[in-house]
């Protein structure tokens, strides 16, 4: 089979005028906008990828049988497109949100998509719409590429054998509007984000909606974030929210990095692994290890850990001040930002956005 499809291409014939558009991009909040186009690809166990399509944003007919609706057989990546001071665009390392999204696939019984078809959807849906892409800085256009079972079937014995691979893509503004602010987390004892064994290393939708009555309990407890422990001990500290979660200890040149260890219950985060990639060109040592909360809190009281700090596509980095539980509660650091944070923050930005060399080769051009 080859690696990529030719599209059918369907304009829009009612797209959203210069004017909305440019309203819209300039405050364009999160996920709240969405660009003129989709793409869709579908899948069959008999005829594999085919019937790619380039075709106007909207409702999609769905059988109230098909299987993503009673047995949640899905599962999605996120990514970003950017403006570069020349004018071009460019995304951030494409092919290991694709390389992810095929080790989703096989966890959930999915079919892998070739990743040349995953970026090429990606670049066709940019070039489109590439008047979506913001210049403003900070600002980016956010692309969603998902898959789902479309099987009409009710049997729970087997998995589907046909799916719908579409991207969207919706214009993005500042994660933090008024500044980066750090956050407040609550250490989650009734709850667990995923088990041993489990869809925890899956970006799969299951595991976003397991998530939701933790983070409510944390908004009731006054903090901001809920951070996943082990599902066993809940001793281990794993995730902040649907972030990875790193962990600074010493400063300036003694300074060095750890972030919990993937066990196959954490997501490989595209952010995670850049900046276990990028910090040690800046001095500073990476490990993957584990860490438990007696010895999180340990650290911060005795000054041994400086500062932790939650990354990801949306925030980049989410620099993180105070923890809460049940039974316990301290300060990281001053509960300021870092200056180990903010510095790797501001590097990766610099590469994504153009305003610093890229000597790994991340920034990928669109258009």
């Amino acid at each position: 089979m080859s690696d990529t499809l030719e599209f059918e291409i369907t304009r829009n014939e009612r797209p959203v005028t210069a004017g909305e558009r440019a309203a819209i991009l300039a405050d364009p909040g999160w996920g709240r906008h969405f660009t003129d186009h989709m793409v869709t690809i579908r899948y069959s166990a008999e005829r594999g990828w085919h019937d790619a399509k380039l075709e106007p944003y909207g409702p999609i007919p769905m059988d109230p049988a098909a299987q993503v609706f009673h047995y949640a057989q899905e599962l999605f990546e996120g990514l970003k497109a950017y403006r570069q001071p020349d004018g071009s665009i460019v995304t951030f390392r494409p092919y290991m949100n694709a390389a992810r999204m095929n080790r989703s696939a096989k966890r959930m019984a999915m079919p892998e998509i070739p990743e040349q078809l995953f970026v090429d959807a990606i670049e066709l849906l940019v070039r489109t719409d590439k008047d979506w892409v913001p210049d403003t800085e900070g600002h980016s256009l956010y692309l969603r590429p998902f898959m789902f079972a479309t099987t009409r079937a009710l049997g729970v014995n087997s998995p589907a054998s046909e799916f719908l691979f579409m991207v969207i893509a919706s214009p993005s503004g500042l994660y933090y509007p008024r500044g980066i602010k750090p956050v407040s987390v609550w250490l989650s004892q009734d709850y667990s984000r995923a088990a041993p064994g489990g869809t925890g290393e899956a970006k799969f939708g299951g595991n976003y909606a397991a998530s939701f009555a933790g983070q409510a309990e944390a908004v009731q407890q006054g903090c901001d974030q809920v951070v996943w422990l082990d599902a066993v001990e809940h001793r281990w500290v794993e995730e902040v929210g649907s972030m990875n979660l790193m962990f600074v200890y010493g400063s300036g040149s003694k300074a060095r990095l750890l972030t919990p260890a993937l066990t196959g219950t954490l997501l490989a985060g595209v952010t995670r692994d850049s900046m276990l990639k990028l910090a040690p060109d800046l001095g500073l040592p990476t490990e993957e290890g584990k860490i438990s909360v007696d010895e999180w809190q340990a650290g911060c009281e005795s000054g041994e850990i400086t500062e932790v700090f939650g990354c990801g596509t949306a925030a980049i980095i989410s620099p993180v001040g105070w923890v809460k539980g049940r039974d316990r509660a301290w300060t990281i650091g001053d509960g300021e930002p870092g200056e180990i944070s903010m510095r790797l923050r501001q590097e990766l930005i610099g590469i994504q956005y153009g305003t610093r060399p890229d000597p790994y080769g991340w920034v990928h051009k669109l258009s």
